[in-house]
């Protein structure tokens, strides 16, 4: 805990506060519910070996100049695991960090659940994910720290549930622990790197860093005077910062969009944002690099973004836009969205991954976020696949952009025209950011800095 905190005070809270259900465990009989010859003395082991009761220590702590509960977990008692005595203090941590309106860090090394005490040992993982579920509803940042090894329950609540997942390099990460996988295993796929690859957890963090990351994600998610009895205020629009001058063409509009070296998602990023971190990966298995999402500073207020790189959005993409937008959403914090993709990717490999799906995901985040979300086309606007990620009535375009209802070359061979009237079917889709300025697609054109 002390290599992450500020500052730390043990909390010596273990029972529920009045008001809050699941009573707090009574004294457990003589080796544990069970009566597993030698737990006691196991205990006692342990407890000499670590100088702790319980393989989980809470604490009110100071993480770059935020308060936070924290959860750190001593592997050495037996294993991290959880018993009915950590499901007490996990109980009382979450439900203290309620009632102070306080963030969660979980830092977690455990191999799961203990097996002295059997099925009341695994009921506690109910009890820690019900109140995990009521910090998120109470609008609560938790942020997961995986250390080696983190297995089993613990990964299945108090990590897989929180908002931002980051693991030490190396650590084991995974539902299986080493002894229970199939003998055949990859063991890539149950560590760090692996998870991180499959979209289920946003950062391998290397440890010299870790405590700037973390101090990092609290500013951003926790800003000392966010409050959401108001509402928030929408992100401000960012600069254009391509090409001034409006096409004068839709061929034209088109062109100036493709061309290689206008700026995309990451100039923006950069130019609009002090400082960032991004979430990655869908947690259903996939990554999209085509698509960057995040939090970040602008001009003293936190914004959450998600931006598209010019490729072809790919269903993780969608799903990654739409867990970006719900978590904002549930902050408190406005959304930018910008958008620059031809289209939403349309390979089998797509179709399989639930392209539509996912789309349709991200569609209902945008349509039901409660915050306001700003959104900016700076390149192509690439049917369904782009106006997923733009907000319904705060569009914006930049001069080098275009949106349309499917890319003209295509349009001009669904309607059987040869390829000399692909510019006139530009110029008939009305695509240019005049155009859907005057259609009254867009809420207006962007200025530059």
């Amino acid at each position: 805990m002390a290599a992450v905190a500020d500052a730390y005070t043990e909390t010596t809270v273990t029972t529920v506060p009045a008001g809050h259900e699941t009573p707090p465990t009574a004294s457990a009989p003589p080796d544990g519910p069970l009566g597993w010859r030698g737990y006691d003395e196991a205990r006692a082991q342990a407890r000499a070996r670590t100088g702790e009761e319980e393989s989980v220590v809470t604490a009110l702590a100071t993480i770059g100049g935020r308060e936070s509960v924290v959860l750190s977990f001593e592997f050495r008692y037996l294993g991290g695991s959880l018993g009915e005595r950590t499901g007490d203090r996990l109980v009382a941590a979450y439900a203290l960090a309620r009632e102070r309106g306080l963030p969660v860090v979980s830092l977690i090394a455990t191999g799961g659940s203990r097996m002295q005490e059997g099925m009341r040992a695994l009921t506690q993982l109910q009890r820690v994910a019900r109140q995990s579920a009521l910090n998120r509803a109470a609008g609560l940042p938790q942020i997961a720290v995986l250390r080696d090894p983190t297995t089993g329950g613990g990964w299945a609540t108090l990590g897989a549930a929180a908002d931002v997942i980051l693991a030490l390099p190396g650590a084991q990460v995974g539902f299986a622990g080493s002894r229970v996988r199939p003998p055949d295993a990859d063991p890539y796929a149950y560590s760090a790197e692996g998870q991180f690859a499959a979209g289920q957890i946003d950062a391998v963090v290397p440890p010299d860093r870790l405590r700037g990351t973390l101090q990092r994600w609290m500013h951003l998610l926790c800003p000392p005077s966010r409050s959401r009895t108001c509402g928030a205020e929408p992100a401000p629009l960012p600069y254009a910062l391509g090409t001034p001058g409006l096409p004068e063409t839709g061929w034209g509009a088109v062109v100036r969009a493709r061309e290689p070296g206008r700026p995309r998602a990451e100039a923006y990023l950069r130019a609009y944002f002090d400082e960032r971190e991004e979430i990655s990966g869908d947690r259903c298995g996939g990554t999209d690099p085509g698509i960057r999402c995040g939090f970040g500073r602008h001009e003293g207020r936190t914004i959450a973004f998600a931006a598209q790189c010019g490729t072809a959005t790919r269903p993780a993409g969608f799903r990654t836009a739409a867990r970006l937008i719900r978590l904002a959403d549930r902050l408190g914090i406005p959304v930018l969205t910008l958008v620059d993709t031809p289209g939403a990717s349309n390979d089998a490999t797509a179709e399989r991954a639930g392209a539509g799906a996912a789309i349709a995901d991200a569609f209902a985040a945008l349509a039901t976020a409660e915050v306001p979300v700003t959104s900016l086309l700076i390149g192509e606007g690439g049917s369904g696949g782009a106006l997923a990620l733009a907000a319904p009535d705060r569009l914006w375009a930049t001069p080098d952009s275009y949106f349309s209802v499917i890319a003209p070359e295509l349009a001009a061979a669904i309607l059987k025209r040869d390829e000399a009237r692909i510019h006139d079917t530009a110029d008939q889709l009305r695509i240019r950011p005049q155009d859907l300025l005057e259609l009254g697609v867009i809420h207006g054109i962007a200025p530059p800095p």
